[in-house]
């Protein structure tokens, strides 16, 4: 925690101001550490500071209870200022078992805040967790802050009036501890208040139990000698305008039906069930008052061949999925290519391969994207950042597919769908235009030719079933271009091929020039793609303080690239590229470029930290002879 005043009267105590804080609520999933850490946030973000939140879900379905497999986590950052990350480590941690303990503590920073659920420390509990002895009595716990809490007792002992049963009483504790938090961060509790009415308003004995245990745990905090001092963190400079909390897949949603309703076109979203993409079939499955049609299919090749049906009727096709469910899509984006119809693929990344660990984040589907279909399949590939720039993405990847009738792959992760931060509200207004042009119909005595194309774009027509005069072949086998009858000659296949991968090379002219942290020459470029853009901004900035010539940049287009990147490349004496796979990326610049991307990997299904890749950074500009001139003013 970042003290950067001193203290005023608050609560009989103390109140302190810091700059920042991160907190990590731990314990079992049935504990509601995301519930509780989302309450938090939402709070916040109404308190009106900068946020980033890092949800960690179990591998595991259903894993027993008090095992580590089972330990669900929430992470938040909020600050006075600027972020880009939800922190390296928390300065608070929330453990509500020994398993969460046990799983999360050495990532407490030293002299950090543990707020320890006493409850569940029976033998069995700490078998569970694999302990020896009981972290408590032998110095396990030296160095930190420690603060024991019977949560459970403490509820029991608040709801006694309640109608619920032990059980029910029980599964308020979560909401004890964030009263406890609510106070010792000077937060307000109005917006917790109105949240749960809202959430349980069918059930109001677990309204009043909820808000009953919040309660009393603020109280309990403000009333004891448990804490020195309170803290606040004053409200961070942003840009003036309208703010929401918002996630990444609920940012790709409202993308993609804002670019639906400026191009005056009704989605169809065909999906099957996926982690960590489900979300967006549920989110879309509410907007059908814009027009979106959603269809829960029976499998991912159902899915996308009725997403491909949607385009073909003139709607717009999406489908959302990760990683499985690209390889099964793979045949039918094929046809998708062949047949030149625009389509969306929304591929929200996960750790692989096979089911891998469903929960966890990666970046390892990006040559899958590319590459992964058989025969000369181009599509263009574009990849979202945070969770606020999802809907960007998500509205480019729509316009992107109409003006050029192409599929448009978006890669989204887990880490960026789960993860929150706030989003400045866009004026609708000024989103860019979608013009949409269907074929007109035909005329008496012309044949309709549906690979007739845009000179500049060499997009094909976008022909309606029905309209007249329209009578065309669609399809899977090669087509003849202008006319699209079936060919099979040497010489237009050849020139089918090329004209495909022609048309995705011509989306580069759509790209703007690359946008740099730092000076477009030095000694060291950080590049990267996707949710690394946190992290590597972070330690950028940092080292850039420190003195060190250096810049960092951040790609969405990833197919095409953008025309700018490889002279931005070359004026730098090394090129570093922390990735969350095996460096795909990397060998695909090296291959296009020549150039010894450096390649910085991590596949351990967790976000890159900040200081992880400023250490890196350190190593790689020392080889450089590079040493630095300035002190760091701000970790």
């Amino acid at each position: 925690m970042q003290t950067t005043s001193t203290t005023s009267a608050s609560h009989d105590k103390g109140l302190q101001d810091l700059d920042q804080v991160v907190i990590r609520f731990a314990g079992d999933s049935g504990d509601g550490m995301q519930l509780t850490g989302d309450q938090f946030t939402r709070t916040t973000a109404l308190m009106g500071n900068d946020i980033a939140t890092f949800p960690d879900f179990p591998a595991e379905i259903r894993a027993p209870a008090g095992t580590l497999p089972g330990v669900s986590a929430f992470q938040l950052r909020f600050s006075s200022f600027d972020i880009h990350t939800p922190g390296d480590a928390p300065d608070v941690l929330v453990a509500m078992n020994p398993a969460a303990l046990k799983v999360h503590l050495p990532e407490l920073r030293k002299d950090g805040v543990l707020l320890l659920n006493t409850a569940s420390f029976s033998a069995l509990d700490l078998k569970k967790a694999k302990y020896e002895k009981d972290p408590r009595t032998d110095g396990t716990l030296s160095g930190w802050r420690v603060i024991e809490v019977d949560l459970e007792q403490r509820t029991l002992e608040a709801l006694a009036t309640s109608k619920l049963d032990n059980r029910g009483k029980e599964r308020c504790k979560n909401m004890y501890a964030l009263g406890i938090l609510y106070w010792m961060f000077h937060r307000d509790i109005a917006p917790t208040e109105k949240a749960i009415a809202q959430k349980f308003a069918k059930k109001p004995e677990l309204v009043e139990a909820n808000l009953m245990a919040m309660k009393a745990g603020y109280a309990y905090a403000e009333t004891t000698e448990i804490f020195q001092t309170a803290y606040r963190v004053p409200p961070a400079q942003m840009k003036p305008g309208t703010y929401r909390n918002i996630m990444g897949n609920q940012s790709l949603c409202l993308g993609v039906v804002a670019a639906g309703q400026k191009a005056g076109l009704q989605l169809f979203l065909g999906s099957y069930p996926i982690t960590p993409a489900s979300d967006i079939l549920h989110q879309l499955s509410t907007y059908k008052h814009h027009g979106v049609v959603t269809f829960q299919a029976e499998d991912e090749i159902a899915a996308v061949c009725s997403a491909i049906g949607a385009s073909y009727s003139g709607s717009l096709g999406i489908t959302s999925t990760s990683g499985p469910g690209m390889a099964l899509k793979a045949e039918a984006i094929g046809l998708a290519v062949m047949a030149e119809l625009p389509l969306v693929i929304l591929n929200v990344q996960r750790a692989g391969p096979s089911t891998g660990m469903p929960t966890k984040t990666q970046q390892a589907d990006l040559l899958q994207a590319m590459y992964g279909r058989n025969g000369e399949c181009p599509v263009a590939v574009i990849a979202a950042s945070t969770p606020a720039d999802a809907f960007e993405v998500g509205y480019e990847a729509v316009r992107l597919a109409v003006k050029y009738m192409v599929p448009v792959v978006v890669l989204s992760d887990g880490y960026i769908a789960n993860g929150s931060e706030p989003w400045l509200l866009p004026d609708p207004d000024r989103l860019p235009a979608i013009p949409v042009a269907f074929a007109p119909e035909g005329q008496p005595g012309t044949k309709f030719l549906p690979y007739a194309r845009n000179p500049e774009t060499l997009a094909r027509q976008w022909a309606k079933p029905g309209t007249k005069g329209l009578v065309h072949r669609i399809g899977g086998i090669e087509k003849q271009d202008v006319t699209g009858n079936i060919c099979y000659d040497a010489d237009n296949h050849q020139h089918m091929i090329d004209t495909r991968a022609q048309k995705v090379a011509n989306i580069a002219r759509d790209i703007p020039p690359m946008q740099t942290i730092g000076p477009r020459t030095g000694d060291v470029l950080v590049l990267g793609w996707g949710s690394t853009r946190g992290a590597i901004t972070a330690a950028t900035l940092r080292l850039q303080q420190e003195g060190h010539e250096i810049s960092c940049a951040c790609l969405r287009y990833l197919n095409p690239l953008p025309n700018d990147l490889e002279a931005l490349l070359r004026g730098f004496k090394k090129v570093v590229l922390p990735e969350m796979n095996k460096g795909q990326l990397a060998m695909i610049l090296r291959s296009k470029y020549l150039i010894d991307v450096q390649s910085y990997s991590q596949v351990n299904g967790q976000p890159f930290k900040s200081h992880d890749i400023h250490a890196y950074l350190q190593k790689t500009l020392a080889s450089l002879g590079s040493t630095g001139s300035a002190k760091e003013t701000r970790r």
